[in-house]
């Protein structure tokens, strides 16, 4: 009896001695932070841009002989370089902005005229844009639409389709309308490339060639082209 009590005096001893060695133990344990919350980095279409663009087009021409009738229809193709400026601003998704164009074009087609037997040709040499445009953003992919004013300028000829010499010519700077759509990624920071449709409406007008002979001349135009931006400011937006 006085053994068994003895053992159990030990046991008690060697279980409160080694209680704070396990407590120690409990409290060496090393601390584990918690993960940071996640960001996600959103594109942002607002500021100021400069850019170059690139593509082709056709412009629907038709000649009349005032005071004669038609003398026929072509379309001037060709190609197209230039450059934008402008500023767009984001409210949410939406994307609002104004812009500048301006391209050096080489668009040129002729027929032969129904009533005078002579070539007639028209080339589209520069075009102008200053529009608006209304847009919405998936994150750094923008669809958008664009409307304004458009300023052409075009020279026709008038040609001896024996001998192939110019027997007449006229010059003509002419202001329309333009409506268009395009698609712009963002694709770097600071820089998004795109593609974009225009269609410019002309109307008709008298123009007075050289030798005095009067044509009334409607011109409608279309276009395609890739654009690459550089936007200044930053690109990215961050939301927690």
């Amino acid at each position: 009896m006085k053994k068994n009590l003895l053992l159990a005096a030990v046991s008690l001893v060697a279980l409160g001695a080694a209680a704070p060695a396990l407590a120690a133990d409990l409290a060496a344990r090393p601390y584990t932070k918690a993960p940071p919350a996640a960001i996600a980095a959103v594109y942002d279409w607002s500021g100021f841009y400069i850019g170059i663009n690139g593509g082709g087009g056709s412009a629907d021409t038709s000649w009349d002989l005032v005071n004669f009738g038609s003398e026929g229809s072509h379309n001037s193709t060709g190609g197209t370089v230039g450059g934008q400026i402008g500023y767009r601003w984001q409210t949410g998704q939406f994307v609002f902005g104004v812009e500048g164009q301006g391209n050096w074009a080489d668009f040129s087609g002729d027929n032969i005229s129904a009533i005078t037997g002579l070539r007639n040709r028209t080339r589209l040499d520069a075009f102008g844009l200053i529009t608006g445009q209304v847009g919405y953003a998936w994150n750094n992919v923008l669809l958008y639409v664009k409307g304004g004013a458009a300023v052409v300028s075009n020279k026709y000829d008038v040609y001896s389709t024996v001998t192939g010499a110019n027997l007449d010519n006229a010059d003509e700077t002419r202001w329309g309308g333009t409506v268009g759509a395009g698609l712009e990624f963002g694709f770097a920071p600071n820089w998004t490339v795109g593609v974009e449709y225009n269609h410019i409406f002309l109307g008709d007008q008298n123009v007075t060639f050289a030798s005095g002979a009067v044509d009334r001349i409607k011109q409608d135009v279309d276009m395609g082209l890739v654009r690459l931006n550089y936007k200044f400011g930053g690109p990215l937006l961050a939301r927690y």
